[in-house]
């Protein structure tokens, strides 16, 4: 019952759109930071008055047996996009979750260095987001951490092409393998959240993977460099929630 109990508290009701448009004026710098999102458009309040914000740090989480994560892959073409704010990769929709017996579909996934989440304090030098939608419009974000270590060969696929100017699309010669960029255990710690950028809406389920991938110096150096700071949004007060591993 316990279980139920905390499972039932994850649940979301509802959630608009994925994210605002980059023509909102938010950034990472400046008077445009996170901590000025909030007072940026009454769109974005949310950013500030907020009490399920992500990221979080994960320190201490429930231990229960919650149900494996269900994921499945198909091949496809794929867009390599630099939106001015992330490196993103758009997907073909053939790539699922199974969630509290709900179908998700996997949208995009796109990267922060250094990472967003943290894990008992720790940040990592990178960060993939692979961002889920379900017939309802409701999201779940899938969080990967990265390691700096050996050159990753599914990131290569997709770095030879990247955008160096912001507002540029891309159609990759060589799809991403995600199965093979995800890391060979599925273990995870879930929470309720939001987005981690403008409006930052709440109601996201989010599943931060336990194991880290590897990247080498060189890959993150080369997105950080073409992002030309970091793009990472500061973690947000727990305001009691529960996280469960």
């Amino acid at each position: 019952m316990k279980l139920k109990t905390l499972i039932m508290a994850l649940m979301v009701t509802s959630l608009p759109c994925l994210a605002a448009e980059h023509d909102s004026h938010w950034g990472y710098e400046g008077q445009s930071a996170p901590e000025y999102w909030g007072k940026l458009s009454p769109e974005f309040s949310t950013c500030e008055n907020g009490k399920n914000q992500s990221p979080v740090n994960i320190d201490h989480a429930f231990k229960t047996n919650h149900e494996p994560l269900k994921l499945s892959f198909k091949s496809g073409n794929q867009q390599i996009i630099n939106n001015g704010h992330t490196i993103q990769i758009n997907v073909n929709q053939d790539n699922t979750l199974e969630l509290d017996n709900e179908k998700f579909v996997l949208q995009q996934f796109h990267f922060h260095s250094p990472s967003e989440n943290q894990i008992h304090g720790k940040s990592y030098p990178f960060e993939a987001h692979f961002v889920y939608k379900n017939k309802d419009g409701e999201l779940t974000v899938v969080a990967l951490m990265f390691n700096q270590g050996k050159t990753n060969a599914e990131l290569a696929k997709a770095w030879q092409q990247i955008p160096t100017e912001a507002e540029s699309t891309v159609a990759l010669n060589q799809s991403v393998d995600i199965k093979a960029l995800l890391p060979n255990k599925l273990d995870y710690y879930r929470f309720s959240g939001s987005l981690t950028t403008p409006p930052c809406t709440e109601g996201v389920r989010w599943i931060v993977l336990e194991q880290q991938g590897n990247a080498s110096a060189e890959q993150i150096e080369k997105f950080h460099s073409i992002m030309h700071h970091d793009n990472n949004r500061p973690v947000q007060p727990l305001n009691g929630r529960v996280i469960i591993d």
